[in-house]
């Protein structure tokens, strides 16, 4: 399975950008996705993620209420909608997938398997 992210870029503070992460290789379907992301010097901490059906989804509490997560299965893409940005939310921000991780694990990095290379979103205030 190969992750592609894309769709950073610089914006100002209040602004928004939309995330896209497009899984080759096999059906996204099949895998929970997730966004993590990280900033200069910190750990990779949990953005959002989607479950495999009924798309239940999961926030931290630091993007609840301005992010939204979605998945085409059609297009195996995953989107992040990220509105009302600060620059707080700085960061290279990463898609994530595996097939098996339970709700308990979802927000944890280490248990992914697949991981995009990451794309930069740079929030300037």
């Amino acid at each position: 399975v190969q992750l592609q992210a894309s769709g950073g870029g610089l914006v100002q503070a209040g602004g928004s950008l939309r995330l896209s992460c497009v899984v080759s290789g096999r059906p996204a379907r099949n895998y929970v996705m997730g966004w993590f992301r990280q900033a200069p010097g910190k750990k990779r901490e949990f953005v959002s993620a989607t479950t495999k059906s009924f798309g239940t989804t999961y926030y931290s509490d630091f993007v609840k209420g301005r992010f939204t997560i979605s998945r085409d299965n059609a297009k195996n893409t995953v989107y992040l909608q990220m509105d009302s940005l600060k620059p707080e939310d700085t960061g290279v921000y990463f898609c994530a997938a595996d097939q098996g991780i339970i709700q308990s694990s979802i927000r944890v990095p280490d248990m992914y398997d697949y991981w995009g290379q990451g794309t930069l979103v740079t929030v300037s205030s």
